[in-house]
């Protein structure tokens, strides 16, 4: 019973930490939104969508957390969730970009410091042995809808079929509750790793605005073709290992 009751007071106090850590993400998030607020005057649509950002992004976390048992953050969460904080400020500037053109440099800057970071969690994660699923499917996560939200910018300029680098993700997620096989864990990939972080340079460089259209749409279809690539590789892996393959055979 003493053991049990010392457990609990432990749970009691990192649920209480993580609550904090959350806690300032989000107000770092609101933060940034205040400074880009002073600096460039956002809009209504870049306020509100940055605010739903913040708290969204808080509550759906801070439930994963605590489901977790003990409730940990950890270093390498804290990078993440400071990336978090930087694509809350790349959504705000994309949909204020819809009332007027959008201050590029900025939404560069902020965008390339999140993908900069994106290789930093990791090595955190491994180093200080904190390497968790919570941690991988947070940092996953934060990634799919960044690129959401650069396919958006990007497709403002160059057509809707860029939308479907965002979206596949989302796709995949949706197609795998009607098709479980989905689910099941793939194996390391390098290509994989490399083809995703090639997804945000790429969208940056054609949302750049420093090559000509015709270039960027190039470089977007390159990022399409080889996500597609990416994609269909291991659908195809899965569903060779799935049950109904295998009592077929």
């Amino acid at each position: 019973m003493a053991l049990n009751n010392t457990y609990d007071a432990y749970d009691v106090r990192a649920a209480r930490s993580v609550q904090q850590e959350t806690a300032v993400g989000a107000g770092a998030m609101l933060l940034l939104l205040a400074l880009l607020g002073t600096a460039i005057g956002l809009g209504a649509a870049g306020w509100l969508t940055g605010v739903v950002f913040a708290f969204a992004s808080w509550a759906v976390l801070s439930r994963a957390l605590h489901r977790s048992r003990p409730p940990s953050f950890g270093p390498a969460n804290r990078v993440t969730l400071g990336r978090t904080a930087l694509v809350g400020g790349v959504t705000a500037l994309v949909a204020d970009s819809f009332r007027g053109a959008p201050p590029v440099p900025l939404l560069v800057g902020l965008t390339a410091v999140a993908l900069v970071l994106d290789g930093v969690d990791g090595r955190v994660a491994r180093r200080t042995g904190t390497c968790t699923p919570l941690g991988a499917r947070f940092d996953m996560e934060v990634d799919a809808f960044l690129i959401l939200v650069l396919s958006v910018y990007v497709s403002t300029d160059l057509g809707p079929w860029v939308l479907l680098i965002g979206a596949m993700r989302y796709v995949f997620v949706a197609a795998a509750r009607v098709w479980p096989w989905l689910t099941a864990p793939l194996p390391p990939s390098t290509a994989r790793k490399t083809v995703a972080a090639l997804q945000g340079a790429l969208l940056l460089l054609a949302g750049a605005g420093l090559l000509p259209r015709g270039v960027n749409a190039g470089v977007v279809a390159v990022a399409l073709g080889l996500l597609v690539w990416s994609f269909g590789r291991d659908v195809r892996w899965l569903w060779r290992r799935s049950p109904a393959v295998g009592r077929s055979s």
